[in-house]
């Protein structure tokens, strides 16, 4: 078999592409895409800063925590590419305003929840409607932007994709602390229903309409993969409060042997000429693999790392939300400026950007731990270690994300980006999601008393180093591929 023709860099490849909107649009219309992705994205960390809360106010258990954050990204990454393939087939702008609307309604839902089965119920539907949403940004900003207008995009685009995590972080501890109408934790949730409606009356103005391309939905490939996620997550989230019975293993076992079943239906679909929910063809392209097992480490690793350092500074250091919000901005203050401008380094060195990036995470996760190792109620501010190591793993997450999901794709045919793009953000939502399984896992099992929270944290922290530091090794693969390719 022939190895895939280049693909230049996604900025090259798609400069061709007949552009539809009016420039003087165009900025109104790439600002109605962002903030959809910035809602998506807020509300996949928001509620971290409210957990504690969230806790006392519906007595959820820490399992139930877990699926407060899990379920969103559970549902959200299960249906990404569906949501892409929904959008090729009957509109994009069309599927966009659907996933808002969704996601408006579902947030409605989040703050009116009275109880922790009912908020995981809805979280499960936002984050379908942030799966529906979320893939037509970028095929419509691939589109309807070209040239120097479409680098702006793409720098913009990536800027959000960078900070918008720590950002709803940062947020989610404001609107908490402020406490409005004496609501607690519900605004975290409500502040998106005037957002939403006024996004979903802009879109049909600011977005151009889309000629729907027909086809069908790969139907048997949903089914299968749908009770595979579900089958492998849910044991890792419930199974160390159950502890960790026979059927938590048999569960994922069946998921495996579900996972595989999925495998082998997408490549006969995709043999006989079919639409299939993955095109796993793709990833033949030389890179590819490398670079989506590197994203798989440093995915899971982040987003252990938000849920149980949320939780040790809130729990186990007794901090108010807000200040657990601010103690965020270090970190996204330096993740969303490295995203933004590491293209300006020499074209020279990019393939080791990665790598390199990957490293300063092992840093910053072990400075982190470390700093907060004998840290208690009584015992102070960790110091200027845990501020440092705040910024080291910041740059280093900054330096990772957004080169390694452009870098990932050199090697893709242009017939097969879109596929290789749904994979690669696909693998980023379930990576997080494990790590959020996982290592809350680990951080739960470890937490017996204040005091012991602080030693649960490190034991997390340094496995999250260990984890990344595999991901470093990985990205150097990468590197090699990128190296070869010239970019």
């Amino acid at each position: 078999m022939t190895e895939p023709k280049l693909a230049a860099p996604p900025e090259r490849a798609l400069a061709g592409h007949q552009v539809s909107a009016p420039g003087a649009r165009q900025g109104a219309m790439l600002a109605v895409l962002l903030v959809g992705q910035l809602m998506a994205l807020l509300d996949a960390f928001i509620v971290n800063v409210a957990m504690p809360v969230i806790g006392v106010s519906l007595h959820a258990s820490g399992a139930s925590l877990q699926l407060i954050v899990g379920g969103y990204m559970i549902a959200y990454a299960t249906f990404l590419i569906t949501g892409a393939r929904l959008g090729a087939m009957l509109g994009r702008r069309r599927m966009y305003l659907a996933g808002v609307l969704i996601f408006t309604a579902a947030s409605l839902g989040c703050g009116l929840a009275q109880g922790s089965a009912g908020l995981i119920a809805f979280r499960i539907v936002q984050g379908a409607g942030a799966a529906v949403m979320v893939p037509q940004i970028m095929s419509v900003i691939q589109t309807q932007f070209s040239g120097p207008a479409r680098a702006r995009a793409l720098s913009a685009y990536a800027v959000v994709l960078s900070a918008g995590a720590v950002a709803g972080l940062v947020i989610g501890g404001l609107l908490v602390n402020a406490n409005l109408f004496g609501e607690t934790w519900r605004p975290v949730f409500f502040v998106n229903v005037p957002l939403g409606i006024i996004l979903a009356a802009a879109v049909p103005r600011l977005v151009p309409a889309d000629r729907p391309g027909g086809g069908r939905l790969d139907l048997a490939g949903l089914a299968v993969a749908i009770p595979a996620i579900l089958l492998i997550v849910f044991p890792l989230v419930l199974g160390r409060e159950a502890g960790w019975p026979a059927w938590s293993f048999a569960c994922m076992g069946a998921g495996l042997v579900l996972a595989a079943a999925f495998v082998a239906v997408e490549r006969r679909l995709g043999a006989r000429g079919g639409s299939p929910l993955l095109n796993l063809a793709v990833l033949r392209a030389r890179g590819l693999r490398p670079g989506f097992a590197t994203l798989s480490c440093i995915s899971a690793a982040y987003g252990g790392f938000v849920f149980t350092f949320t939780l040790h500074l809130e729990a186990g250091l007794g901090d108010s939300p807000l200040r657990t919000g601010l103690t965020w901005i270090p970190m996204a203050m330096a993740f969303g400026l490295t995203g933004y401008y590491w293209r300006r380094l020499p074209q020279r060195i990019h393939h080791l950007v990665v790598p390199a990036g990957m490293a300063l995470s092992v840093l910053g996760f072990v400075a982190i731990a470390a700093a907060l190792h004998g840290a208690g109620p009584s015992s102070g501010s960790p110091g200027p270690l845990l501020w440092a190591g705040q910024v080291v793993l910041g740059v280093g997450l900054g330096a990772t994300v957004s080169p390694l999901l452009t870098q990932s794709l050199l090697h893709v045919p242009l017939a097969r980006a879109a596929d290789a793009s749904g994979l690669l953000t696909t693998t980023m939502q379930l990576g997080q999601l494990i790590g959020v399984a996982v290592f809350g896992s680990l951080y739960l099992s470890l937490v017996t008393g204040l005091r012991s929270s602080a030693h649960a944290f490190a034991a997390a922290g340094y496995s999250m180093a260990a984890l990344a530091a595999a991901g470093t090794l990985l990205a150097l693969l990468l590197a090699r591929s990128v190296r070869l390719a010239g970019a």
